[in-house]
């Protein structure tokens, strides 16, 4: 988003021995330490951060095994997420090529399980390799241990800080991907006259909805989807779908749907519009772009604002999703 303040310290780290001296340097040194990858998902606060930034540039995408249904990857934490897509396209293996275009790095993937046009990290996911910096040693986490849940894991919620991220495996299979997909992909598909599937296929309309959709950060200063798509029960849907009816739900499970949170944004007449410099996205208005603001506060105020508005009008608490890179507590 191109606002908060500085940090003390960065230190570019390439390997996981490299990774663990700068955690040993900054512990010796009394400094408090936070990992970054690509940063597009982290908002940063006005004071800065007082200490030690660890930037991840671990490389490297391997095949561990391959069998006759599936291929086991693995890919280093500082491989860019979409590079990582790209890889497995092009050796014709699915089960991640619905995300592309997310920006970032691999090692943020599984902090928020990443997702996108029906497909989740947690699909395909074996396990991660971090540096556990309470203990001092590397441990290997299988998925059950990461507690995967819509955009969420142990990575932000229980163990928020305790892991850095070295590797991530995943388990990719060796065949076309198969429909149905998602609605808004099958809708192109179908404007397109597109009937052979293939992971190529997937990934360049992915690609091309996304560019539509979604401004490049490198342009216009955004963490893409700034909110999370709302769980609400199903009465509350239908209660909303009654005044609403051309509102459209994703089922969650029997009791639960999400509803677009661009879509309630939209409905709140915010799309288009800009608060304290912070535009709302004219064509998707889940996403938030820094068109002025020079300050945490300033991003700070148009949430609130968006947040209280959809509170108001439907009764639903939206929930920002790039996390925050928050100053230690003295």
């Amino acid at each position: 988003m191109r606002i908060g303040g500085n940090a003390s310290y960065v230190i570019d780290v390439t390997t996981p021995t490299e990774l663990h001296q700068a955690y040993l340097q900054a512990k010796q040194s009394n400094l408090p330490t936070y990992m970054v990858g690509g940063g597009s998902n982290l908002i940063a606060h006005d004071e800065g951060f007082p200490g030690v930034i660890v930037h991840n540039m671990i490389g490297g995408i391997s095949i561990l095994d391959e069998q006759t249904e599936y291929v086991t990857i693995k890919a280093g934490s500082g491989v860019i997420w979409d590079d990582l897509v790209k890889f497995s396209v092009l050796h014709n293996l699915t089960g991640i090529e619905a995300m592309s275009g997310i920006p970032g790095t691999v090692g943020a993937a599984p902090v928020q399980n990443i997702g996108a046009y029906g497909q989740e990290l947690g699909d395909t996911f074996l396990s991660l390799e971090a540096y556990d910096i309470e203990q001092d040693k590397f441990v290997t986490l299988e998925i059950e241990a990461c507690k995967f849940s819509y955009r969420s894991s142990i990575f932000r919620t229980t163990h928020v800080g305790r892991y850095a991220i070295c590797s991530v495996t995943l388990s990719l299979l060796k065949r076309a991907p198969e429909p149905p997909f998602y609605d808004s992909l099958q809708k192109r598909f179908d404007e397109l006259n597109i009937t052979e599937y293939t992971a190529q296929a997937v990934r360049d309309n992915v690609l091309g909805i996304r560019k539509s959709k979604l401004p490049d950060p490198a342009v216009l200063p955004n963490s893409g989807s700034f909110f999370k798509n709302p769980i609400v029960d199903l009465w509350k849907a239908d209660e909303i779908r009654k005044e609403n009816p051309d509102l459209i739900t994703f089922p969650v499970d029997e009791h639960h749907v999400k509803i677009p949170a661009g879509w309630l944004i939209e409905n709140a007449e915010f799309k288009g519009k800009v608060l304290s410099g912070i535009k709302v996205h004219d064509g998707n208005a889940v996403v938030l772009i820094n068109q002025s603001a020079t300050s945490y506060a300033e991003l700070a105020a148009a949430r609130e604002e968006i947040v209280n508005t959809i509170r108001d009008m439907f009764q639903i608490i939206l929930e920002q999703e790039p996390l925050e890179l928050l100053p230690p507590k003295t």
